[in-house]
């Protein structure tokens, strides 16, 4: 395998290029699935003893949109176990089960993942947490269970990988639990191949949106932390680095006063872990991928760090056709806040929202309300605590990922191609017309995109992310483009509307929304509209 630095980025244009989708490309693919050896979708530990975690947690009751807004700080929290289990619970945990033709068993996972495959496991790291003793843990989803991999506090570990106690890295010191993302590629590439490296982004990300919420809405502090030396996490939860990968961790709760010990020495482990069929096939630009922006040492990580905050991005100017999103209402919703507040519809908590959460399979040509498309928008581009992510005096923040959008059947808003500007809150109107036909073939031939109310993709500047942040950057805005989806998909459910994530031809995408997009990459893509089966 080529070894790459993080800061050639060549490797990254190569990956991004190399898979993505054109009609030639998509139709003389001849791949096709093996249902003999389909990967089962947990990864099972089968000699570790279960902890299994409570299920009488409280719900907030805090509504979906209260907790997608920019997140305020919650001052020192010492999440309980109780928390920690929730916060599990509804980013990763099996919200329904299913029975399919056959006899089998279909478990619907909190979070959306590309093709119902959930190749995304999560990891926790913490000391002492009321009656759970420090450790490493596995989060076992098909028995919501903990499975402990080291005995001891090993926070320290993470401390350093994050560059050490000061600067993005207090935010773990001060972490009484880390919970770290991972990818185990094989499950998600027996169907989509190499560019199962971007479903880790896209799968987690939507992950990390309920996570997020989930926090929020309980007083959790949180921080994503996506720049880290690689070797020693993955090291630590004892992952063979050419199948599964460590891709972010989420420091949970602050205690300021905590000193942490040293870590105990990270012997290899070889825990026994169920197979997950009976073969596996190999998908070398993945591991190119991952390995070419892998950190290796702290001074790659002090390279990127140099890059993350910085200067406010300057005022765009708004240069189409400019429609000022819905005004908030309500005696304690002024129209105009830093942080933009939710129009006053009838929403979900954010629970509810969660465990009602599906994938739209058709829609309905039937129009959304201009309201439910302001409360979606500006809940997507809320802030996300993040090491990339920048705050901006007015309350809108630095976003690596614009939203563009197709809207086909909105109240109030013509037909046409939009792009959206959180810091002015304003959509600006590329062109006018009627584009169901254009979406759907836009999104591989789909129906769904042309029947869907509004198509709302995910563009990138991708050579300024790579330039700034080296081939890590690209990464972060796969990352952050399905965040900001996955909020999409909450606050289309949280509206008793649906949702679907779906795929593109990526150039024809740009092509399309150009010359505004032009130079730009789309990463992600969310359909939005009126269910034909309504979820009540």
């Amino acid at each position: 395998m080529e070894v790459h630095s993080n800061r050639d980025v060549q490797a990254a244009w190569r990956y991004h290029r190399d898979t993505n989708h054109s009609y030639q490309n998509v139709n003389l693919n001849f791949h096709r699935m093996d249902w003999d050896n389909q990967p089962i979708p947990f990864k099972v530990y089968t000699g570790l003893k279960p902890r299994q975690l409570p299920t009488d947690f409280s719900a907030t009751g805090m509504t979906t949109f209260e907790a997608l807004a920019d997140p305020r700080d919650s001052g020192e929290v010492v999440p309980t176990v109780h928390d920690l289990a929730a916060l599990l619970y509804y980013a990763a945990g099996v919200v329904r089960v299913g029975n399919l033709p056959g006899g089998g068993k279909m478990y619907f996972r909190a979070a959306a993942c590309t093709g119902a495959l959930y190749h995304i496991e999560l990891y926790l790291v913490c000391g002492s947490v009321g009656d759970l003793e420090a450790g490493v843990y596995h989060f076992g989803a098909h028995d919501f269970s903990l499975r402990q991999l080291r005995e001891g506090d090993y926070r320290q570990v993470l401390v350093e990988a994050a560059g050490g106690p000061d600067g993005i890295g207090a935010a773990v010191a001060q972490a009484p639990a880390i919970l770290v993302l991972s990818s185990v590629f094989w499950r998600n590439s027996w169907k989509y191949q190499s560019r199962a490296y971007r479903h880790s982004f896209w799968d987690s990300g939507t992950i990390l949106a309920n996570l997020l919420a989930t926090g929020s809405a309980r007083g959790i502090p949180q921080r994503l932390v996506s720049s880290f030396v690689d070797g020693p996490v993955n090291r630590l939860l004892g992952l063979d680095e050419n199948t599964e990968v460590a891709l972010q961790m989420v420091a949970a709760g602050r205690d300021s006063l905590q000193r942490l010990p040293s870590a105990p020495e990270v012997t290899w482990l070889d825990w026994e872990v169920q197979p997950y069929s009976r073969s596996q096939v190999d998908y070398p630009a993945i591991r190119e991928i991952h390995s070419a922006s892998s950190l290796a040492t702290l001074q790659e990580l002090a390279d990127i760090r140099a890059s993350q905050g910085g200067a406010p991005p300057p005022e765009v100017e708004v240069k189409g056709p400019a429609i000022q999103l819905a005004a908030s209402s309500g005696p304690d919703s002024p129209v105009r806040t830093p942080v933009r507040t939710p129009v006053r519809t009838p929403v979900r908590t954010i629970e509810e929202t969660i465990q009602r959460r599906g994938s739209s399979r058709r829609f309905r040509r039937a129009p959304i309300g201009f309201d439910q498309l302001t409360n979606m928008l500006r809940g997507a581009a809320a802030g996300i605590p993040a090491d990339f992510s920048t705050g901006v005096s007015d309350g809108s923040h630095e976003l690596l990922n614009q939203m563009y959008l197709i809207v086909n059947d909105v109240d109030g808003l013509p037909s046409g191609s939009y792009v959206f500007h959180p810091g002015q809150d304003v959509l600006e109107q590329l062109e006018q017309g009627d584009f169901r036909g254009r979406a759907g073939q836009l999104d591989l031939g789909q129906e769904l995109a042309a029947d869907a109310s509004v198509n709302v993709y995910f563009l990138t500047d991708l050579a300024a992310a790579l330039d700034r942040f080296g081939n890590r950057g690209y990464r972060m805005a796969q990352m952050e483009a399905a965040i900001m989806g996955g909020r999409l998909y909450l606050g289309a459910y949280a509206q008793r509307l649906g949702a679907t994530g779906l795929t593109f031809f990526d150039d024809d995408v740009t092509q399309f929304f150009s010359p505004h997009a032009q130079g730009k990459s789309v990463m992600f893509l969310t359909a939005l509209g009126r269910p034909m089966r309504r979820r009540t």
